[in-house]
């Protein structure tokens, strides 16, 4: 028994020894990687290759195989396990489609490590991955984890067909992702830790976790801030490496250049369409009892001094911020699709018809353009929105100005159609030409992620970037 503990031991030193090496190899070829690959304590588990985001969790003798047979494969698994914390593909949702988000996860990086063509990664497994990155790079741009997540959705993919497409992309065991994070744990160190049971997050027990598998256990509020700080942590290494990228991206070429454009869809800024649309509301008076300024303490003696008398009633107006008047202007050119204009307005519809965005009494006009103005729906009520959606026609499918709608709504607003206009959403494809003056209302112009970088606006206007499933 000594002696069988006593060659395992050895054996994991050795494999910690190839690890270290594995880094290191990594470190010379990718020095911009030195934070991140610095961050794991190595932690001996038999049967897995994970990560929680702290640990690296490795079987010592597939290590040690894997080592006498094709160098390469250990460390393009390193690499592999060290972008997906980069990436944050960890952090997701709890009703996350687990069977996909793994499979868009593990394609995300195994892409990112072919565009850095490293000679020290080069293995079997990537020659089997040739044919899947082609076909989906011609249909899915950037190759992110999320883009390929919606796109697999989307096609409704079998157990079997997802097995299939992630077997010459897997490397890892992705289940220490949806378990706690063991509170008072680290990071950073590159050290042994051997105290991680399956029970506090390891990857060596099947526990129901996101995406409808199953809901996680609430997690203690130490535990919760233990896992929001490792989620920060990583966040901070994404964006700092994305600057050290971006400075030196004349000099790695295109292979950080890609790099970049992947990280850039990760660190980009999220917004929350509900609230942009709340900006524009004005403050207004609705027939509603005001508890803020009810007094119940002359209330209560006027009961007690006179029985069922009050000495005051609560008021019945209230002072709300309501949207009240307002422009959606649409780019019905021919770059723009129909499919997603008509999502957009009913997304907008949808925030807009709570009680508490709109007043009883609106006016809202929605604008289709192109080069020139093709329609002017005037809105005054819900019904008047829900008929045209009913029978909402896109009119148009030219060129690209957007001055003729900022002309338009001048002439509107000189003719008295609007008394406080407080802003104009103009949801386009970015490409055509903008006004050279800021007008006197707040304008938004609302561009779809497509995979490239939206266009530059004025330096008046608000840019908002949505990805097609926000909208």
């Amino acid at each position: 028994m000594e002696d069988h503990v006593e060659k395992f031991r050895q054996a994991d030193a050795l494999a910690q020894n190839i690890l270290r090496l594995t880094r290191n190899t990594l470190l010379v070829n990718l020095r911009f990687l030195d934070l991140a690959l610095s961050q794991f304590q190595l932690t001996s588990y038999p049967g897995t290759l994970a990560t929680d985001g702290q640990h690296l969790f490795y079987d010592t003798y597939y290590v040690l195989s894997m080592y006498k047979q094709e160098r390469g494969r250990n460390v393009r698994d390193y690499l592999h396990i060290v972008l997906h914390c980069v990436f944050r593909h960890l952090f997701t949702s709890a009703n996350i489609n687990r069977r996909c988000w793994d499979l868009a996860c593990d394609i995300a990086v195994e892409s990112a490590i072919a565009d850095l063509h490293l000679d020290s990664a080069a293995c079997n497994r990537a020659y089997a991955q040739e044919e899947t990155l082609k076909e989906l790079r011609s249909q899915v741009r950037p190759l992110t984890a999320e883009k390929l997540y919606r796109y697999f959705l989307d096609r409704h993919l079998s157990d079997d067909q997802i097995a299939r497409l992630r077997e010459p992309f897997l490397a890892d065991d992705h289940r220490a992702w949806y378990l706690p994070v063991k509170s008072g744990q680290g990071t950073g160190g590159g050290g042994q830790s051997t105290g991680r049971t399956p029970e506090t997050g390891t990857p060596g027990k099947q526990k129901s976790g996101r995406g409808g598998q199953g809901s996680r256990t609430t997690p203690k509020s130490g535990t919760e801030r233990q896992r929001q700080d490792l989620e920060q942590t990583w966040r901070e290494i994404s964006e700092r490496l994305q600057v050290d990228l971006e400075t030196i991206s004349r000099r790695h070429g295109t292979d950080a250049g890609n790099l970049v454009q992947e990280l850039k869809a990760v660190n980009r800024e999220t917004y929350d369409y509900a609230d942009f649309l709340r900006r524009y509301a004005s403050l207004g008076e609705v027939t509603q009892v005001n508890q803020d300024e009810f007094d119940y303490i002359y209330y209560t003696y006027g009961l007690s001094l006179y029985g069922n008398m009050p000495l005051v009633e609560p008021l019945e107006y209230k002072e709300v911020r309501r949207i009240k008047e307002f422009v959606i202007a649409i780019d019905t050119s021919g770059s723009v699709s129909g499919d997603l204009v008509q999502r957009f307005v009913t997304k907008t519809y949808n925030i807009l018809r709570q009680q508490e965005n709109f007043f009883t009494k609106i006016n809202l006009h929605i604008i289709q353009c192109d080069a020139e103005i093709q329609e002017d729906r005037k809105i005054t009520s819900q019904k008047d929105f829900d008929t045209y959606l009913d029978t909402m026609q896109l009119h148009g499918f030219g060129g690209t100005d957007f001055r003729p709608v900022f002309q338009y709504v001048d002439e509107l607003i000189q003719a008295g159609e609007f008394t406080n206009l407080k802003g104009m959403i103009y949801f386009t494809d970015g490409r055509g030409i903008f006004p050279e003056k800021k007008p006197d209302y707040d304008a938004a112009f609302v561009f779809l992620d497509d995979g490239y970088d939206a266009p530059d606006v004025p330096v008046w206007a608000i840019k908002l970037v949505l990805q097609s499933e926000e909208i």
